[in-house]
């Protein structure tokens, strides 16, 4: 007996409505060429005018962390974030507190920009919407496309990275009495390059892709996370007081899952090299994490937390809300 058309298309159509959906975004805002150059460019001036008013602090935070490799030699006790930022301005001058902050614009544009968008591209594939109409997104989903988006990132970006450590890192060489290595970002990356050729500018690069995933992880995968929770928890609109939430909690998630790379990386990047441009410290990164750990103990994986966290918890606040900022300017949905 042949099939009712009519029926097996309304038992065909009913099942088809069970079937995971992608999100409204997708149909009513689909990616397009001019929406991906919008989130990429808005990120750029989100992270630049973010970095404008912590970047001391990162300063800080790469001092603190290598000089930790001299303190181990001296017995010296490394001072603390307040007290290495003093020590900054009154030895060197205040603009030290922006030592490398050229290298960190030209980063951002390719590491912060980067990093966003390729996150939005990927979580699109895992983003489904319930029997309630609303958009879900696993968490596993969401730390893994931050992971991948940071590691790609880091990866095209790692050069001006060790710039930047390298910028940030001069006026205490100095005060050593060490033969000044960098003086602008050409100079550096000129010097990195005379040192070891074009390998020598991917130094650290697995602490660094490491530490890069974690932090995307953190960052914007938590933000992403964080949005979609509260939103449902609190019944909140996609305003002000939710995006200033979530970013919070991202800054927070980004420090505590990073930091510990971030110590490797600085350290990698800042080691000595000879003429050969073999490194004189450290073979590479694990080398590096079992001595630092074996010498210096495990909490030291956390040196630097803590303006670690003061600027990156506030980073993510000015970033987020700028980026959001710029896509209502555009008449976009919130990020």
């Amino acid at each position: 007996m042949d099939k009712d058309p009519q029926k097996h298309s309304i038992l065909k159509s009913n099942k088809m409505d069970r079937r995971p959906q992608l999100p409204p975004v997708n149909v009513a805002e689909p990616l397009t060429v001019r929406l991906v150059l919008q989130l990429y460019f808005n990120t750029f001036l989100g992270a630049n005018f973010a970095e404008s008013f912590v970047f001391p602090l990162d300063v800080a935070k790469t001092r603190m962390q290598v000089e930790g490799e001299e303190a181990k030699k001296t017995g010296a006790k490394v001072p603390n974030a307040l007290a290495t930022l003093k020590s900054m301005v009154k030895n060197e001058g205040p603009k030290t507190l922006y030592a490398g902050f050229s290298a960190m614009v030209a980063r951002n544009l390719i590491f912060n920009s980067m990093r966003v968008v390729l996150y939005d591209v990927f979580r699109r594939q895992f983003i489904r919407v319930d029997e309630n109409k609303k958009e879900t997104l696993s968490v596993s989903s969401a730390l893994m496309c931050g992971f991948v988006a940071g590691c790609i990132a880091q990866a095209l970006a790692n050069p001006f990275d060790i710039v930047k450590v390298r910028m940030q890192t001069e006026g205490r060489r100095r005060q050593l009495g060490h033969k000044p290595r960098v003086s602008n970002m050409f100079n550096a990356f000129t010097g990195i390059y005379r040192e070891g050729g074009l390998p020598s500018m991917w130094r650290g690069i697995t602490p660094s892709c490491l530490r890069a995933c974690l932090m995307t992880a953190g960052d914007v995968g938590t933000y992403d996370l964080s949005k979609r929770f509260f939103k449902n928890l609190l019944e909140l609109d996609d305003g002000l007081r939710l995006r200033f939430l979530s970013s919070m909690c991202a800054g927070l998630a980004a420090s505590v899952l990073s930091n510990p790379a971030d110590v490797i990386k600085s350290r990698v990047m800042n080691q000595q090299t000879d003429a050969a441009g073999k490194n004189l410290t450290y073979k590479n990164s694990m080398d590096c994490l079992v001595k630092t750990v074996r010498e210096e103990g495990i909490l030291t994986l956390y040196k630097g937390l803590l303006p670690c966290w003061f600027r990156l918890g506030p980073f993510s606040i000015l970033f987020w809300l700028s980026v959001e900022f710029l896509r209502d300017l555009e008449g976009q949905t919130g990020f």
